[in-house]
């Protein structure tokens, strides 16, 4: 069978999956049809492909990319770097970046810029977070953390005035706590304060901040005081220095798993990881598109090779229909949701 034969083939068997999951379309979305997936003709031209964004979806996007590029016959540069999901989206709405890495939904805010700007997207979920509270291995008397404790230490009331482990639960030791977190263009640090505080971007500020888990990391592996928040994956690659405490929200304290993820029983810190396309009509779009199907068809693996926690077929079956379909929009409605499950985000996404 050649290669136009069997693009045939797997865009005949999506579109009957598809057919499956039709119902009727969420509001917050839209819809337009857009030519299939191209292929390159110029096999000499080399462009880049840009991406920037989360720090969580960082190691999904990267090690992708690597392996895309290391195939000869793909002529593209893939340049992926960091600056936080709102930073991520910032420069995806103004034209500047073909794909956005995020670790929530994109807001109503960034939707009515990429809107003003002309920017048609494509939302692809693509994992599973396990958001992990941790401290370091020399703290010895915290082992777990209630969703009320982490309100608690984080609620803007608290800045300067909730500074020592004994305030936060009397049997802790009367020691200094050193909070380390999400910089406030991360969509960790939107959906983290919802999560804990109960409101999006409602945070005390006298932290160490980045939107670069790896800052957050080296400095609760350094300081045997310390107590912050970052995506699974970075804490999978750093156990060995580093401690996740279980979380309580009022049914026992459950540690970050893959498992207690797909068993529903990790919440409210289990979240969807998404990128966003732009479905730009030029010269990169065959490019972008080819190493998007790429992408749909490593992220399972991937996802779970970097630590989290990979969604199952099904999703990847949707998300080469809304490829080929051109689907743009979103199967939110500008926030994110808080408890939301593998097997509702499916659900969702069946009846985009």
């Amino acid at each position: 069978m050649n290669a136009i034969a069997k693009k045939l083939a797997i865009l005949l068997g999506v579109l009957a999956f598809a057919s499956s999951c039709t119902a009727t379309p969420n509001s917050s979305t839209e819809t337009q049809r857009s030519p299939k997936v191209t292929q390159v003709t110029d096999s000499t031209k080399v462009t880049t492909i840009k991406i920037d964004g989360s720090s969580t979806v960082y190691p999904i996007t990267q090690a992708i990319a690597k392996d895309y590029q290391a195939d000869p016959k793909n002529q593209v540069q893939v340049a992926v770097n960091i600056s936080g999901t709102s930073g991520g989206f910032e420069k995806f709405c103004n034209g500047e970046t073909d794909i956005s890495n995020a670790s929530r939904p994109i807001l109503k805010a960034e939707m009515e810029a990429c809107k003003k700007n002309g920017v048609a997207y494509m939302e692809f979920p693509i994992a599973f977070d396990a958001l992990t509270v941790a401290v370091n291995p020399q703290n010895d008397w915290a082992k777990d953390i209630t969703v009320a404790e982490l309100k608690k230490i984080w609620e803007p009331s608290a800045q300067g005035k909730i500074t020592r482990w004994n305030q936060v639960r009397a049997s802790w030791p009367n020691r200094p706590i050193n909070l380390y977190g999400a910089g406030k263009k991360s969509g960790t640090f939107d959906y983290f304060t919802e999560a804990t505080v109960g409101e999006t971007r409602a945070s005390r500020n006298d932290y160490t901040a980045s939107e670069d888990d790896e800052v957050l990391v080296d400095g609760i592996s350094k300081d045997p005081n310390a107590l912050g928040y970052f995506g699974y994956a970075y804490y999978e690659k750093y156990q060995d220095k580093l401690k996740a405490l279980a979380i309580d929200n009022g049914k026992g304290a459950v540690l970050p798993s893959t498992q207690t993820v797909e068993k529903v029983q990790y919440q409210p810190l289990a979240r969807p990881l998404f990128i966003y396309v732009n479905l730009r009509d030029n010269q990169n779009k065959g490019l972008v598109n080819k190493f998007v199907e790429f992408y749909i068809d490593k992220a399972p693996i991937t996802a779970s090779a970097v630590g989290y926690i990979p969604l199952p077929n099904d999703s990847k079956h949707l998300n080469y229909v809304h490829l080929y379909q051109g689907k743009v929009g979103t199967v939110f409605e500008g926030k994110a949701e808080m408890n939301l499950t593998i097997g509702e985000l499916l659900r969702k996404e069946g009846q985009f």
